[in-house]
């Protein structure tokens, strides 16, 4: 019994000492603007290792996937209403 209640004090302490130093993201900088960066990220992330690069290559890939869908489903509608029936495959 005393191995049980030194294994719940042991674990509530450690819960308790996770919860003091927990992050809480409440800290606003103005009325609505509650956003805030987690302690240790840069105040400026352009130029720095934190700063998203996008590859105009993907980009440009995403781009002509998204054209190729939408020429797919102008396929597929006009097929729907010349026939009166939606067929998926159209070639």
């Amino acid at each position: 019994m005393k191995r049980v209640l030194t294994l719940v004090a042991t674990v509530g302490a450690m819960v308790a000492s996770g919860l003091a130093f927990a992050y809480d993201g409440q800290t606003c900088k103005e009325a609505g603007n509650c956003w805030e960066a987690k302690p240790g990220y840069p105040e400026k992330i352009a130029g720095s290792k934190y700063d998203p690069k996008h590859d105009a290559a993907e980009l440009s890939k995403q781009e002509a996937a998204i054209k190729a869908i939408d020429e797919r489903n102008a396929k597929r509608i006009a097929n729907a209403k010349a026939t009166g029936s939606f067929k998926f495959d159209v070639k």
